[in-house]
């Protein structure tokens, strides 16, 4: 029985044969977007995180921190991987995705009231009842996101990429204005709280307005079955992931403090923060498009090849110059107060030369309908990590950062091993895909080395890190165009922007 709410007009959002007509090219163009917005975020980001680092202590940073790695778990059920599961599916209508939508909205109620039930906890856990009120104020973000899922999900699937960067951007930048404003008047960590509620009000609001599409009463016997099994198993992965990747706050926070905390968090937050603006958009728009050659196994691996080629080239020299240029790094962006996460900085540093990498196994699995390899991945990954932070545990924050780094470089080959068992790519594929790349930002990275030795700290700040970061690119780029001969591929890649 067809939904009293549908009518034609939604069609649009759920049809995708008219994308294979010109899918290199609009993977291409959403590309050339996405990668713009991304700069235009992360300079917000960055100025943004100065700024606030100026204006707010590492205690400030270690509260929030205390409370992001519980609530964050929470926040995880609001999805349930239905998202992914709008995306992924080649074929979904109005009824299916109406449904989705009410149980996404469903799940992020719950998940609010869960978090604010456990505020007390949080407190008693850290012994800090500042705690219950900073708990309960982020617990309301929750809710935003829950209304948001199917919306941002369409577009996504119909490869409307100027429409999601455009809503992000306005509301990262008024979530900005107001933690910046209230951060000014002396509100301290409520400016770090205040920023992500305005961010998520204002971006649930546009996406509204930027997707025409409304729900319509949920039909149970719509045949969402196998989405919600899909969307299960990604969910069993990103909890066990997210459970893996925060432990190691709740364990720093509760074993060696704010203090600390706030040093590693703020050291792990600057180097993602450069990482992140390339791979997420090249990933919005690889997800999509490997879903729709899920049938054409050769150009799946041509297309998962390329992209993993792209992320290499920006990735790994940024990651190597930060390892060489740390301390320089730190006290350029954050101030002398922060100095002493330059060490934790440099260590979590090594453990990014493999996560830009393996992150992208995470394609080939949704894009392919296998999310139960994924959550299958995902248990013997988080087990090993979280070995890790006991390990390190004793040691401090420094400690804990030195024995994620190890074990991240130790998985990264079963990782990538795993991930690409059963398709088209092989092992030497993707080897070859960013040998290169490696080679040439290791090159570099000892070029800057040896001058850093040789200049010592002779010199501002600010100079050290202009100097090192122009001989960084120069080198790189010289080794990549004319020694490896990339230059072709490379620019040809970037004209396909212009197109």
């Amino acid at each position: 029985m067809k939904n009293l709410f549908s009518n034609d007009k939604n069609d649009k959002y759920f049809r995708t044969d008219h994308l294979k007509a010109d899918l290199k090219g609009r993977s291409v163009r959403g590309g050339a977007v996405t990668m713009v917005a991304q700069v235009l975020k992360f300079s917000l980001n960055l100025v943004s995180n100065v700024v606030l680092a100026r204006l707010l202590t590492p205690q400030d940073y270690g509260l929030i921190g205390m409370v992001t790695a519980v609530i964050g778990f929470v926040g995880l059920f609001k999805d349930l991987g239905l998202s992914m599961a709008t995306v992924q599916k080649e074929e979904i209508n109005h009824e299916q995705v109406s449904t989705l939508f009410w149980v996404n909205v469903a799940l992020s109620l719950t998940a609010a009231l869960v978090t604010a039930a456990i505020a007390p906890a949080i407190a008693w856990f850290y012994n800090e009842p500042r705690l219950i009120w900073i708990t309960l104020a982020l617990s309301v973000g929750i809710i935003f996101g829950g209304f948001s899922v199917q919306h941002s999900a369409l577009l996504n699937r119909q490869m409307q990429y100027k429409a999601l960067v455009f809503n992000d951007v306005r509301a990262m930048i008024i979530g900005i204005i107001a933690a910046l404003i209230a951060a000014w008047h002396g509100l301290g960590y409520w400016a770090l709280v205040i920023l992500p509620l305005v961010s998520g009000f204002a971006g649930v609001t546009g996406l509204w307005i930027a997707c025409a599409w409304r729900p319509g009463l949920p039909v149970w016997r719509s045949g969402i079955g196998s989405m919600l099994a899909f969307g299960g198993h990604l969910t069993g992965f990103t909890t066990i992931n997210y459970f893996a990747r925060n432990l190691d706050n709740v364990l720093i926070g509760k074993y060696w403090g704010a203090q600390q905390l706030g040093l590693y968090a703020k050291a792990y937050q600057l180097l993602v923060l450069p990482i992140n603006q390339i791979n997420a958009p090249i990933t919005a728009v690889a997800i999509p498009s490997l879903s729709r050659l899920q049938q054409e196994p050769q150009q799946f691996r041509h297309y998962y090849l390329k992209a993993i080629s792209v992320i290499a080239f920006l990735t790994t020299p940024t990651i190597i110059f930060m390892i060489v240029a740390s301390e320089d790094i730190i006290g350029f962006l954050l101030g002398s107060q922060w100095l002493g996460s330059s060490t934790i900085f440099r260590l979590l540093a090594i453990s990014a030369l493999v996560q830009p990498l393996c992150n992208t196994t995470g394609w080939l699995y949704i894009s392919r309908g296998r999310s139960d390899r994924m959550f299958k991945w995902g248990l013997f990954s988080s087990s090993w990590l979280v070995t890790s932070f006991f390990i390190g545990l004793p040691y401090q924050a420094s400690g804990v950062a030195l024995s994620y780094a190890i074990a991240m470089l130790l998985q990264a080959f079963p990782c990538i091993y795993y991930a690409t068992r059963g398709t088209s790519i092989t092992m030497l594929d993707v080897f070859g895909a960013v040998k290169q790349t490696f080679i040439s930002s290791v090159v570099s990275g000892a070029v800057v080395l040896s001058i850093k030795i040789y200049i010592g700290s002779s010199l501002p700040t600010w100079v050290t890190v202009i100097i090192y970061s122009a001989v960084m690119s120069l080198v790189y780029i010289g080794l990549m165009f004319y020694v490896f001969r990339m230059k072709n591929f490379y620019l040809g890649f970037l004209g396909e922007f212009k197109k």
